[in-house]
């Protein structure tokens, strides 16, 4: 099959050549699936490009997208790329002030919207007299613009519109401007991330030649589109002509995946959590051999290491683990899910080796925004895949570790700068032109990257021992009674933590135990609660050194979210946040 693609819309034209089907793109609505073809994803993008351009809007004009993840999402998307509209998805939990920021920072002439809440929510931004953006909604909603009448306006165009249209997309290269991405930011305001046609299209090429789909497939697209790896995704899946399905949202995946049946999913390891924490909670409702039998597969699959290396008698104990466990995780994925993508935060090695040895292959992989995303990947085959590593560079990229531990990127992925800010640009390029990523990491066996922690979350205690967090968090959220974890101690005589519960774990203890609390508040007070939590801190202590074991901790009542603050919406900690928030228990685990 040739390759013309060369910038994003390049990927209508392979469909029509390749894909002629009519599920290419598909979303739940009214509680039916609804398919758009081959034909209508082009026509509907066509369409709208001609709408736009019939409404004045040129090469450089900005359209901000605020959206949950929807075929319409594509065809905005590919209609503004082909008149050269940059696109500024946006991610749906941000306030109405962070929206103002990013209207007047980008100088978006439009806004989309994909519902009334999100319609209500942008709203107040737009009062600023000083902000002329114009409310389009993809749903019907009293009040703005609806998607279809720039369709409408773009099947009524004049032949001269086509016409310039077409003068007009054959003047895109690949280098051009493509799209600005606000960087979700975990401190600060976000930073306008500048890519280009090149940038994504190399990365999602390099991909779609790891996760090997087919146009046969399903692919079930879970990640915000607004998020560059959600995007990437849904670019590379396009590319291999595999139909894409839109989860709902979070809390129906599991249900989206039985009616679609996937062949593969992509997920933040958030949500593998999720899934492993679902799927064990189930396995200690068993009872007498059932149950032992469960927990022999888990353990067993903790030690997984791939393509037989831990020899002919564990494969035979992993056949059998399979026949009368494994196969029923892969069931309640819909029975024929053999792929997962997985980044944009660290991935605790357990879960990759347990899903792997369950036939589920989690293709861990590493990159920023910055990035477009992806600059490692784990592959498939023999020799090109090490559990616990983010894998190899992707093709045509470049990786190297600066002295002090960076690590630094160069590659066709690189972005073009951040938008209308050269000094910011020039502080994240070396000499040499490296991109520095703010990571800390290393290479092993000479070819897979390991990332241990973020550069500017390293902390020092006084006594000039450096702590890297992100691998001690990593550690503790394996336990089935922590949900997340902080840790902190900068400049302090030693490391604490501050603890956010699996409240779900403890309403089952609840029942089991027979305790009775009627809140939140109550439960992480219980003397009982207090000594089970010091024990599992004392045995997960035993796993670190000195330095990094967490001396004092305390719980706190709050379950943390990107709606509360505590979470980015890419879910990572937002350390100054949390600091900020429970300054008051921090000052007194330190006595201050």
């Amino acid at each position: 099959m040739e390759n013309n693609v060369t910038r994003t819309f390049d990927l209508l034209d392979r469909y029509r050549s390749h894909f002629d089907k009519d599920d290419a793109l598909c979303f739940k609505q009214n509680g039916a699936w609804k398919k758009f073809g081959t034909a209508e994803y082009i026509e509907h993008s066509y369409s709208f490009c001609y709408g736009l351009y019939e409404e004045g809007f040129r090469r450089g004009d900005k359209i901000i997208t605020v959206s949950a993840s929807r075929p319409e999402w594509n065809f905005a998307d590919m209609g503004m790329s082909m008149i050269g509209v940059v696109h500024v998805p946006v991610f749906t939990s941000l306030s109405a002030s962070e929206y103002a920021y990013i209207i007047r920072n980008s100088g978006a002439k439009m806004i989309i919207v994909s519902d009334r809440k999100l319609y209500k929510t942008i709203q107040p931004a737009l009062n600023d007299p000083d902000l002329t953006c114009r409310l389009v909604s993809f749903d019907e909603i009293e009040g703005a613009t609806h998607w279809l009448e720039i369709i409408e306006k773009g099947r009524d165009c004049t032949a001269k519109t086509k016409q310039e249209v077409q003068e007009l997309k054959q003047q895109i290269t690949p280098d051009d401007f493509a799209t600005l991405i606000y960087t979700s930011g975990t401190t600060g305001k976000p930073k306008g991330v500048m890519l280009s046609h090149r940038n994504m299209v190399s990365n999602f090429i390099s991909a779609a030649s790891v996760f090997n789909l087919k146009p046969t497939d399903k692919y079930l697209s879970i990640l915000p589109l607004c998020h560059v790896g959600g995007r990437m995704g849904n670019y590379q899946t396009q590319y291999s002509g595999a139909s894409i399905y839109y989860a709902e949202n979070m809390g129906t995946i599991a249900i989206n995946m039985k009616e679609i049946r996937p062949d593969g999913f992509d997920a933040v390891p958030r949500v593998l959590e999720k899934f492993y924490d679902v799927i064990i909670s189930k396995g200690k409702n068993l009872t007498g051999i059932k149950k032992t039998l469960f927990f022999w597969a888990v353990n067993l699959g903790l030690k997984y290491q791939p393509f037989g290396e831990n020899g002919w008698f564990y494969e035979r104990k992993l056949r059998l683990a399979d026949k009368l466990i494994f196969s029923k995780w892969r069931e309640a994925l819909g029975g024929n899910v053999r792929i997962v993508g997985c980044g944009g935060a660290s991935l605790q090695p357990r879960l990759e080796k347990v899903f792997w040895a369950a036939g589920i292959k989690i293709i861990n992989m590493y990159g920023l925004t910055e990035t477009s995303p992806v600059i490692t990947i784990n592959r498939t085959e023999k020799g090109k895949v090490k559990l616990g590593s983010v894998g190899m560079t992707i093709e045509g990229v470049e990786v190297k570790i600066s002295e002090d531990g960076e690590i630094l990127c160069k590659g066709p992925n690189v972005m073009l700068g951040y938008y209308n800010d050269p000094e910011l640009t020039a502080s994240v390029f070396d000499e040499e032109g490296w991109f520095r990523t703010g990571d800390i990491g290393h290479i092993e066996d000479g070819k897979f990257l390991m990332v241990t922690d973020r550069k500017k979350e390293i902390f020092k205690l006084s006594n000039g021992k450096f702590i890297a967090p992100q691998i001690v968090e990593n550690i503790f959220k394996e336990s089935p009674i922590i949900d997340q974890i902080m840790v902190i101690g900068e400049h302090e005589k030693f490391a604490s933590a501050l603890i956010s519960p699996n409240f779900r774990y403890f309403e089952d203890w609840k029942t089991a135990k027979k305790v009775s609390y009627s809140n939140n508040d109550e439960l992480i007070t219980l003397p009982e609660v207090l000594a089970i939590f010091s024990s599992e801190v004392s045995k997960l202590n035993k796993r670190l050194s000195p330095p990094e074991r967490i001396n004092r901790f305390r719980l706190v009542k709050d379950e943390w979210s990107p709606a509360t603050g505590e979470l980015s919406p890419t879910l990572k900690l937002r350390r100054k946040f949390i600091h900020e928030k429970y300054s008051e228990v921090v000052g007194q685990v330190y006595n201050k």
